[in-house]
């Protein structure tokens, strides 16, 4: 690991790291927030299309509950970065800054794209060995949060609580979902099933603590690519438990994260 850059922020540190994963064999990047003293757990933060490891701890306005609750986030970036995959670079929703938190099967991207076994293994790792904790949770937004509801869901028990900000909730119905799929994973949409939140559910994976989301009512995306009527459904189906907040008149930006992470970390702390 080395460390970048870091900033003293409310007695702790907002620090910017690299190092080389074993999963996607790249450097890759990620920021934290550490508080003083005491570390009562880490959450977490996967961020959306187009975003690196800098969106959310610049923009999200974190740090000040984070250091009062004694709890450290890290945002990993959203995919290997310094390749030249054919496609990679051609739109801001496959590719480049669009890992889609799966495991790549078809070739070339999956020599590089592990993003679901980059966040399990070698993130987890560097929580666990680095910073000293081993109380994990998880949240994101967009992408992010549709990869905090897969990988939540599919590994219950290393996650003490999940949440997110305008997930992708059922990726095998929408544009997004469907592109990065056909990319990362191939035709076989039983595969696919395996990095949806709502299908994994169907399955019968569920997650002990309640899932907490907000949605914003005048997100540009609610309709085609996020449906969260689709998770209200199958979550009440199958007794999943959970909250799905619709906020009046809010957007899918960082303004409407900044004015709600509060509720989010805080529901963390919770369940540490």
């Amino acid at each position: 690991m080395k460390l970048l850059k870091q900033h003293k922020t409310f007695e702790g540190h907002t620090s910017f790291w690299s190092h080389d994963s074993a999963e996607t064999k790249t450097e890759m990047k990620f920021s934290t927030f550490v508080p003083h003293g005491e570390i009562k757990g880490c959450i977490i933060w996967l961020s959306g299309l187009t975003c690196t490891d800098e969106n959310f701890i610049t923009k999200a306005g974190a740090q000040r509950i984070l250091a009062n609750e004694k709890l450290m986030v890290i945002c990993p970036d959203t995919s290997p970065r310094g390749l030249n995959l054919p496609g990679e670079h051609d739109g801001y929703d496959f590719g480049s800054g669009a890992g889609f938190y799966v495991d790549a099967t078809t070739p070339g991207y999956k020599d590089h794209y592990r993003m679901d076994s980059y966040v399990m293994n070698d993130l987890y790792k560097v929580i666990q060995e680095h910073f000293k904790t081993t109380n994990i949770s998880i949240m994101g937004h967009s992408m992010g949060g549709h990869g905090a509801l897969v990988l939540a869901l599919r590994n219950p028990d290393k996650f003490k609580a999940v949440s997110a900000f305008s997930p992708i909730v059922n990726p095998t119905v929408v544009p997004w979902g469907q592109k990065a799929f056909s990319g990362y994973l191939g035709e076989d949409q039983t595969l696919w099933k395996s990095y949806d939140s709502c299908e994994l559910m169907k399955a019968g994976k569920k997650h002990a603590s309640k899932i907490l989301i907000h949605q914003g009512s005048k997100d540009e995306f609610l309709a085609r690519e996020l449906k969260p009527t689709n998770f209200i459904v199958t979550a009440n189906s199958v007794a999943q438990d959970y909250e799905l907040i619709i906020c009046e008149g809010y957007d899918h930006s960082y303004y409407f994260i900044s004015t709600f992470i509060e509720e989010h970390i805080k529901h963390h702390a919770r369940y540490f």
